[in-house]
């Protein structure tokens, strides 16, 4: 049985919104995944109380300390070992859990991220992605995110083969379309750093390489995986999250962008670590946990890790 933790702690609103969650994962969801709950018991159970959640479905790992959105990450994790997050990546280097998900402090996410489970060999850099919902009701993934505001030509060409097998395995994309964010379609075009990354992908045989596409080709349907430094992309992104809080301020209601809401979707996964990990927004509700619990279920499912892994020896 699949086992994934989930810090309780992590987030605004927590442990409400996280035990919400996970009342709404198993009242939607048939599943024969286990849930490890990470945190200050009496607080959890006091949430759970008010949901029929079946007791053999969840067991709670009670932790003292709490990583708080504005604490230094690295220290953080070295002062508070008891915390829901350092003992999170405990059980997850140890094979006593699947999977982690966190809403906490993103920064404290990363550094359990490089530091407990480490990269997979071959994997210069990890990457965060997001969702990009397109006009025509599908979903395209846009990394780097924000981990890497700095890149080389070296670095983007593998986000472009972590972004792939993603997009394949997990959002069932059959031979995803990888593009280069780019200030024009010509080859050539671009900065130092787009110009020098376009061979790579071009030659790249892991990838299906289109080639540059430009900020209008983002919201349709031109690729399935868009690639950038995370300068760029977490630009990008924030304008995407602002953008939807413009729509909700102007009571404007529409099918496509309603779509822009991130809690459709859960967090971001940590692609190219040694075992699965997914960052929540600090303001995830219910139907975010929901969703990361998802998304966490099917990695572990199609064994992405291992994929990875045998793509980068190779």
């Amino acid at each position: 049985m699949i086992n994934i933790g989930l810090d309780m702690m992590g987030g605004d609103f927590a442990p409400a919104e996280a035990a919400r969650g996970v009342h709404d994962y198993f009242n939607q969801h048939d599943s024969d995944c286990h849930l490890t709950l990470l945190g200050n018991e009496s607080a959890i159970r006091i949430e759970l109380e008010k949901f029929a959640i079946p007791s053999d479905k969840i067991s709670i790992i009670n932790t003292s300390q709490t990583i708080e959105m504005h604490e230094h990450p690295t220290r953080a994790l070295k002062e508070k070992t008891d915390s829901s997050i350092a003992v999170g990546f405990h059980q997850l280097a140890n094979d006593q859990i699947d999977a982690f998900i966190s809403a906490g402090n993103t920064g404290a996410m990363m550094v359990g991220s490089l530091f407990s489970i480490k990269t997979i060999e071959g994997v210069i850099r990890p990457t965060i992605g997001a969702y990009i919902p397109r006009e025509d009701g599908s979903l395209g993934l846009l990394l780097d995110v924000g981990l890497n505001s700095d890149c080389k030509p070296e670095n983007l060409n593998q986000f472009a083969v972590l972004g792939s097998l993603f997009a394949e395995k997990v959002l069932g994309i059959e031979n995803p379309r990888v593009g280069l964010i780019n200030l024009g379609e010509e080859e050539g075009k671009g900065n130092l750093l787009a110009q020098a990354t376009y061979p790579l992908l071009k030659d790249n045989q892991q990838i299906r390489f289109i080639g540059n596409i430009e900020g209008r080709d983002i919201l349709i349907n031109k690729s399935d995986v868009m690639v950038c430094e995370g300068f760029t992309g977490n630009v990008m992104l924030k304008f995407a999250e602002s953008f939807y809080d413009l729509v909700k301020r102007r009571n404007i209601n529409d099918e496509h962008l309603n779509r822009f809401n991130f809690e459709s979707y859960g967090g971001v996964p940590v692609l190219g670590v040694s075992k699965p990990v997914i960052i929540g927004h600090g303001i995830s509700g219910s139907k975010a946990f929901c969703n990361m619990i998802i998304t966490a279920k099917r990695m572990v499912e199609v064994d992405l890790i291992h994929k990875i892994r045998n793509s980068f020896a190779n």
